[in-house]
C-alpha cells in the first residue's frame, strides 16, 4: 500500500500545489520539497531487502475483465531509478522556488513538476505493462506542460508540441509492442514476462515486438534519428530542465531498454541496433554540443551523448557492461543535475547563459562555484570522483564487444575528450579568468539555488571516494534485475594500471589540450553547420510543414462552410461504403405482409410522404417549414400506433421547438427560389433519393437479421424488480443506460454554456459598437 500512497501522493499535492504557494509564497518551495523527501526516506527503507535478493509487489484490481491489474514492484533497477526521481526531486523543489521566486505563475510550475515527478515514478516502479504505458505517456503529457510553461513565447510553444509529437507517437508504437508482448508472453506484468523470455524469443512476433518498444524508448531518451527534441527542450525554465535531463523524462526509455532486456534482450539483432544508434548518438551528442554557446544548449547535447552511452551498456549485455551502465546512470545523474542548476543560477544572477561574456565568477559567485567545479571533475572523469569510476567502467565494457570493439572504443574515447571538453566549458570556464561585463552585476545566489549542486557534488565525491557504500547495496541488486540474474558488483576507484587506466589518462589529457583550444575547435566543427538542413529537424519542420498544407487544403474542399454540402458528402460516402456488402450480403425481404398493414397506417405513411415532398418543392419558406412540421408529427403518430407514447411525446415535443425556431428566424433566410439552380436540384434529389433507399435496405436487413436475442425481454422483467420503475423506457435512460444519459446530459450542458457564451460575447460586442 505504501507503494501506491508514495506514487500517488504526488498528484494529490499537486493538486494543492497552487493554494500552497498562495499561503507560503515564495517560501512555498521548501514545504513541497518534504513530499520528494519523504519518498526519498521511504524508499531507502527497502535497501535491505532488495540487497538480500527480495523484491517487493503490490497489485490491486483495475480491470478484471481484461486481466490488467494496477500493480507495482520495487526490485533493484525501479528502486535506483525511484531514488534519483525522488531524491534529486527534492532539490529541485527546493531550486524552483528560489529560481522562480516572485514568478505569478509559480503555483502552476509546482502543479506540473509534481504529476510530472509523479508520472516518473509510476513509470519506473509499474509492473503491469498498461499501467506502465499509462504512467510513460503521462511523462510526456506532463513534460509538454513544463516546456511550455512561459506559453507566451513562441519558442517554447513550438518546443512543447515539437517533443510531444515525437515521444507521443513513439508512444504509440510503444503501446503495440506492449500488447505484442504480453500476447507473446502470455501475461501483462513485466515480472511474469521474465519468465517466458526464451519463448518470446522464439516468437515469430519478436522482431515486431523489439523494433515497436524501442521506437518508443529511442524516441523517449533522444537517441539518432530523434535527438533533435531535446535541446528543443531547453525552452523550458531551468528547473524542468535539470529535472528532465539529470533523472527522468529523458531516461524513461533507458528505463524501457534495462527493463525488458532480461525479456526480449540478448539477442544478436538487439546487440546490433542498440549499439548502432547508441554509438552513433554517444559521439555526435559531444560533436554538436562543443559548437554551442549557451550553457543549456551545451548541456542539453551531452545528455544526448549519456544516453547514447546508457544505450550503448544496454545493448553489449554482459555482466561489465550493464554493470556500467547502472553506475554511469548515477553518476551522469549527479553531475548533470548539478551543472544544470549552475547554468541556472548563472543566468538568474547575471542575466546571461552566453559562455562568451562569462568569466571570473569565482570571486563573485565562490559557493556556486565550488559545486560547478566538483560536478565538472566528475563529468571529465577525474578521481576521487565518481565519474571517474563509471568512465573505467565504461572503456571496461566497450574493450569486451566481441566485434567492432576498436572502433567503439574509438567512438567512446572521442565521445568521453569532448566531454571533458565541455565539462570545462560549463563548469570552469565561467568561474576563472578576469570578470566580464554581464546585462546583470553578479553575486552570490540565495541558499535555495546552490543547495542542490553542493548536495550533489558532495554525493559525487564521496561515493567515488567509498564505492563499498552502494557497490553491493544498491548497484548490485539493479544491475542483477537489468541482467535477470544474480551479478556481483564491487566496485573500485583503483584497478591498477591497465587499457582503461591509459584511455583514462589519454582522455583526460587530450581533452585538457582541445579545452585550451576550444575557439578554434568551434569554427571548425560550425563548418559543418550546413548539413543541419539535410538532419532529422530540418525533415520534421517539412514534415510539419506538409501536414499543415494538407489540413489547409482538405479544409478548403471539405470544410467548405456550406451545410448542404456537409450533408452531401456524409451521404455519398456513406451509400459508396455501405451499398456493395449490403447488396452482396444482406437479406432483403420484407418482415411481415403487406396485407397486415390497416388503412389508417397507410393513411399516416401517406401524409408523411406527400409533407416530405411538399418540404422539398415548396417556394414559401414557412410552407416549407410547415411541411416539415407535419413529417415529425407523422413519426410521432407512428410511435403511437406501435405503442410508444413516451418516444411519441418526445417527438412532438421536438418537433414543436423545432418548428417554433425555425418560424423566429425564417426573417434571416434567403429566398428558396434563389438557392439552386436546377442542375443542382437534379443532383440533390438523386443523393437524397440514394440515401433514403439506402436506408430502407438497411432496416429490411435489420428486421431479417438477429445475431443476438433481443435484450426487450430482460428489460421488462427487470424494470421493476432491479430499477424500482415500471415505465420500461424510463428505466433504460435513467438505470440501465444511466452512463450514456449522463454524457448526453454533459453535451447538451456544454452547448448550452456554448450558446450563452456566444451571446453573452455578442452582446458585449454591440454594446462596445454603441459606446
Amino acid at each position: 500500500m505504501g507503494i501506491l500512497v508514495a506514487v500517488l501522493s504526488g498528484f494529490l499535492v499537486a493538486l494543492a500545489a497552487p493554494w500552497l504557494t498562495r499561503w507560503f509564497g515564495d517560501r512555498v518551495g521548501w514545504v513541497i520539497a518534504l513530499l520528494p523527501l519523504s519518498i526519498t526516506i521511504y524508499l531507502l527503507t527497502f535497501i535491505p531487502d532488495l540487497a538480500d535478493g527480495g523484491s517487493v509487489r503490490y497489485s490491486i484490481e483495475w480491470i478484471p475483465a481484461l486481466n490488467i491489474n494496477l500493480s507495482f514492484h520495487v526490485d533493484g533497477l525501479g528502486l535506483v531509478f525511484a531514488l534519483l526521481i525522488s531524491g534529486i526531486g527534492t532539490l529541485i523543489m527546493l531550486y524552483g522556488g528560489g529560481y522562480l521566486q516572485g514568478h505569478h505563475q509559480l503555483g502552476r510550475f509546482y502543479l506540473y513538476i509534481l504529476m510530472f515527478m509523479a508520472s516518473m515514478l509510476g513509470v519506473v516502479l509499474a509492473d503491469n505493462i498498461i499501467t506502465f504505458f499509462v504512467f510513460f505517456e503521462l511523462t510526456s503529457l506532463t513534460s509538454y506542460l513544463l516546456i511550455g510553461f512561459d506559453h507566451n513565447a513562441s519558442k517554447s510553444r513550438y518546443s512543447a508540441r515539437q517533443a510531444l509529437l515525437v515521444t507521443g507517437i513513439g508512444g504509440q508504437f510503444l503501446l503495440v509492442g506492449l500488447i505484442l508482448l504480453a500476447i507473446a508472453g502470455g501475461g501483462w506484468e513485466f515480472s511474469v514476462l521474465v519468465d517466458q523470455a526464451d519463448v518470446i524469443q522464439d516468437h515469430a512476433l519478436y522482431v515486431p515486438i523489439m523494433f515497436l518498444i524501442l521506437g518508443g524508448a529511442f524516441t523517449k531518451s533522444a537517441q539518432v534519428p530523434f535527438h533533435f527534441w531535446l535541446p528543443g527542450a531547453m525552452a523550458a525554465p531551468t528547473p524542468v530542465s535539470a529535472y528532465l535531463h539529470s533523472a527522468t523524462m529523458v531516461k524513461a526509455g533507458v528505463y524501457l531498454m534495462a527493463r525488458i532486456n532480461p525479456t526480449i534482450g540478448g539477442t544478436d539483432l538487439w546487440q546490433f541496433v542498440l549499439v548502432t544508434f547508441g554509438a552513433a548518438t554517444m559521439l555526435l551528442g559531444a560533436y554538436l554540443a562543443v559548437q554551442r554557446t549557451d550553457l543549456k544548449q551545451l548541456l542539453a547535447y551531452t545528455t544526448v551523448s549519456s544516453l547514447g552511452t546508457l544505450t550503448l551498456l544496454i545493448g553489449i549485455g554482459t555482466d561489465v557492461a550493464l554493470k556500467a551502465a547502472m553506475v554511469f546512470l548515477v553518476v551522469h545523474s549527479l553531475y548533470k543535475g548539478a551543472l544544470f542548476m549552475v547554468a541556472g543560477t548563472i543566468d538568474h544572477e547575471t542575466g546571461t547563459r552566453d559562455i562568451r561574456v562569462l568569466g571570473g565568477l569565482r570571486k563573485l559567485m565562490p559557493i556556486t562555484s565550488i559545486g560547478a567545479a566538483v560536478a565538472a571533475l566528475s563529468m571529465a572523469g577525474i578521481p576521487p570522483l565518481f565519474g571517474f569510476i563509471g568512465k573505467e567502467l565504461v572503456y571496461e565494457a566497450v574493450l569486451d564487444l566481441d566485434t567492432f570493439a576498436i572502433i567503439i572504443a574509438v567512438v567512446a574515447v572521442v565521445s568521453n575528450i569532448l566531454m571533458v571538453v565541455v565539462a570545462g566549458i560549463t563548469g570552469i570556464q565561467p568561474f576563472i579568468g578576469e570578470e566580464k561585463e554581464t546585462p546583470k552585476h553578479a553575486h552570490e545566489a540565495p541558499a535555495s539555488l546552490y543547495i542542490g549542486p553542493l548536495v550533489l557534488g558532495t554525493l559525487s565525491l564521496v561515493v567515488g571516494a567509498i564505492p563499498a557504500l552502494i557497490d553491493t547495496s544498491i548497484m548490485e541488486p539493479a544491475v542483477s534485475a537489468v541482467a535477470g540474474q544474480p551479478v556481483e558488483v564491487t566496485l573500485y576507484i583503483w584497478h591498477g594500471v591497465n587499457a582503461m587506466l591509459i584511455m583514462s589518462i589519454i582522455t583526460v589529457a587530450v581533452g585538457v589540450v582541445v579545452f585550451m583550444g576550444r575557439q578554434q575547435l568551434r569554427s571548425v566543427t560550425n563548418q559543418t553547420n550546413l548539413l543541419a538542413a539535410l538532419g532529422p529537424e530540418a525533415i520534421y519542420a517539412h514534415l510539419l510543414a506538409g501536414l499543415d498544407w494538407l489540413s489547409r487544403t482538405q479544409t478548403k474542399i471539405i470544410q467548405n462552410g456550406y451545410l448542404r454540402f456537409y450533408f452531401l458528402t456524409i451521404i455519398v460516402v456513406l451509400v459508396v461504403s455501405a451499398i456493395y456488402p449490403l447488396m452482396a450480403y444482406g437479406n432483403i425481404q420484407l418482415a411481415g405482409d403487406l396485407s397486415d398493414v390497416r388503412i389508417y397506417e397507410w393513411v399516416v405513411v401517406a401524409i408523411v410522404l406527400m409533407s416530405a415532398i411538399m418540404a422539398v418543392r415548396a417556394q414559401s419558406r414557412l410552407a416549407a417549414v410547415a411541411a416539415l412540421g407535419i413529417v415529425g408529427y407523422g413519426v410521432a403518430t407512428i410511435y403511437i400506433l406501435y405503442g410508444a407514447p413516451d418516444l411519441a411525446m418526445t417527438q412532438i415535443l421536438v418537433e414543436t421547438l423545432t418548428v417554433i425556431l425555425f418560424v423566429l428566424v425564417l426573417y434571416r433566410l434567403p429566398q428558396f427560389a434563389t438557392l439552386s439552380e436546377r442542375g443542382s436540384r437534379i443532383r440533390d434529389a438523386i443523393i437524397a433519393g440514394t440515401g433514403g433507399l439506402l436506408m430502407t435496405l438497411l432496416v429490411l436487413v435489420v428486421s431479417n437479421e438477429r445475431f443476438y436475442d433481443s435484450i426487450s425481454q430482460f428489460h421488462a422483467e427487470e424494470s421493476y424488480p432491479s430499477a424500482f420503475g415500471r415505465n420500461v423506457v424510463n428505466v433504460i435512460l435513467v438505470d440501465f443506460r444511466a452512463i450514456d444519459t449522463f454524457g448526453e446530459i454533459i453535451v447538451l450542458a456544454v452547448a448550452g454554456i456554448g450558446v450563452y457564451a456566444l451571446l453573452r460575447l455578442r452582446l458585449w460586442e454591440d454594446r462596445s459598437e454603441e459606446k
